[in-house]
């Protein structure tokens, strides 16, 4: 008879694996900022609940995040210009600094080694290593006039080749800064591309980068197959100073969709969506909706829409068929609707509902909310499949 003895160390090591939490992916995984409380929420898809709550981030007014290609980190950029790495499966903050007085958003890098972050205050873009976030590059913006201060820098997304892509606000440009060749980047800059572009966003080959224009209408286009060629201005009736209405909130030009050789955008000050043909970049159609809209999110496999508004419609998502246009159907999940997610194959959409604290799960197709959870006043919800995606 064979008889199996455990040596103490080998005892230790059961004992010890014993009392670990059990190994998970983190695929289904994702955050909900919960803006007032300076705090966000680690989320579970496929359970449709909530697993923990995180605090300590900051000013999360206007945040939001991207995540490492392993999908375990996520990346919160604050508006008290704070950088925040949050480790999902710990459930806590594995680093956190204050890289700048103000700033706007960032961006994770095509070998989700870098960190770029945009700031309004000091102008510039930063840039940080993903595992340590310490400095790797700083670019400063352009010197406006008065000799104090550096454009405000807004819409900064990743593009293929290793590159960060972004618009300087205050001095009308777009420049492109190339880390392909080491940490030192190449800057090309595009001057004189409209008045102060407010968002961009690239579209999901990474080809097109498109920035919207606060100061005229139009959108500057950037075709970066082809950057020899300039900026280009397309959708020329789209923007602020044609406005027809009030301007409650500017949409979020991430908040375009683009689905079957179509782009659905959301117009400014009217009560529409556009509809272009996303070859042409020429307008088709025009989709008369509720309100102002600010998000129009496309299920992934392409058959819908869903639009939230501004205020005084933002109780209200309505759902169109992008094949007919129609609107079909007209919800109203609860007071301030102000983001919306899906899930990476569609089967659930997650919305945060501000002014009745929670964060509500759909069903798509059926049109049936699934769950409710509690969250103080949430906004932005990003799952970790943003990891895998361009411009996120």
């Amino acid at each position: 008879m064979i008889r199996h003895v455990l040596l103490p160390a080998t005892c230790a090591l059961l004992l010890s694996a014993c009392t670990q939490a059990p190994l998970r992916g983190t695929g289904d995984l994702g955050l909900v900022v919960e803006r007032a409380s300076a705090s966000v929420q680690i989320i579970d898809s496929s359970a449709g609940k909530a697993l923990a709550r995180i605090d300590g981030l900051g000013d999360l007014s206007h945040a939001s995040a991207v995540f490492s290609r392993d999908q375990r980190y996520a990346y919160v950029f604050g508006r008290d210009g704070g950088l925040t790495k949050v480790d999902l499966l710990q459930q806590r903050i594995d680093k956190r600094l204050i890289q700048g007085g103000n700033s706007i958003g960032g961006a994770i890098s095509q070998d989700g080694k870098l960190i770029a972050v945009s700031n309004y205050v000091p102008g510039g873009v930063k840039v940080f290593d993903a595992h340590s976030l310490e400095l790797v590059a700083d670019i400063p913006a352009t010197l406006l006039a008065d000799g104090t201060k550096r454009s405000r820098v807004v819409g900064l997304v990743d593009a293929p080749g290793q590159r960060f892509v972004f618009s300087l606000f205050d001095s009308g440009e777009i420049w492109s800064a190339d880390f392909s060749h080491g940490n030192t980047p190449q800057i090309t800059r595009f001057t004189g591309i409209g008045q102060q572009p407010y968002d961009a966003f690239i579209t999901a080959d990474g080809r097109y980068y498109m920035a919207g224009l606060f100061g005229e209408d139009g959108m500057a286009q950037l075709d970066l197959w082809h950057p020899e060629h300039g900026v280009k201005r397309v959708l020329g009736d789209y923007g602020r100073g044609q406005a027809k209405l009030p301007v409650y909130k500017m949409p979020h030009l991430e908040g375009w969709a683009v689905a079957d050789n179509q782009a659905f955008v959301p117009a400014v000050g009217r009560h529409q969506v556009l509809v272009m043909d996303a070859r042409t970049w020429q307008q088709t159609d025009a989709i008369a909706v509720a309100g102002q809209p600010v998000f129009v999110s496309a299920r992934p496999d392409g058959r819908q829409l869903w639009v939230n508004f501004a205020y005084p419609d933002n109780d209200r998502v309505q759902v169109i068929d992008t094949e007919t246009h129609n609107v079909i159907a007209d919800l109203k999940p609860g007071p301030a609707v102000l983001h919306m997610e899906f899930t990476a194959r569609g089967d659930q959409l997650w919305l945060s509902v501000r002014d009745a604290n929670q964060v509500q799960v759909w069903d798509p197709y059926s049109l049936k909310r699934l769950a409710t959870l509690p969250a103080t006043a949430p906004s932005g919800i990003f799952f970790s499949s943003r990891a895998q995606q361009m411009g996120y």
